[in-house]
C-alpha cells in the first residue's frame, strides 16, 4: 500500500517524532508506515485522516 504520509507531514513541518506524538505511537511506527513496511490499523488510519483533515483514500492507495 502506498501513502502520502511523508508529504502531508512535511506540509505541516512535523518531524516523524512530532507526528508520532500526535498519533500516540512510536516514531518507528511512523517510519514503518511511511516506508511501506507496515500498514496501519483501521483506527490509526482514521486517526491520520482526522489529523490531516483528509479522506483515508487521499492518504492511502492500494497501488503496489
Amino acid at each position: 500500500m502506498k501513502n502520502r504520509l511523508r508529504i502531508l507531514r512535511a506540509e505541516h513541518s512535523w518531524s516523524q517524532a512530532d507526528l508520532a506524538e500526535r498519533l500516540e505511537v512510536s516514531r518507528q511506527s511512523v517510519n514503518a508506515i511511511e516506508t511501506g513496511k507496515f500498514d496501519p490499523s483501521l483506527p490509526l488510519a482514521f486517526k491520520l485522516a482526522r489529523l490531516f483533515n483528509s479522506p483515508i483514500e487521499s492518504i492511502f492507495t492500494d497501488e503496489e
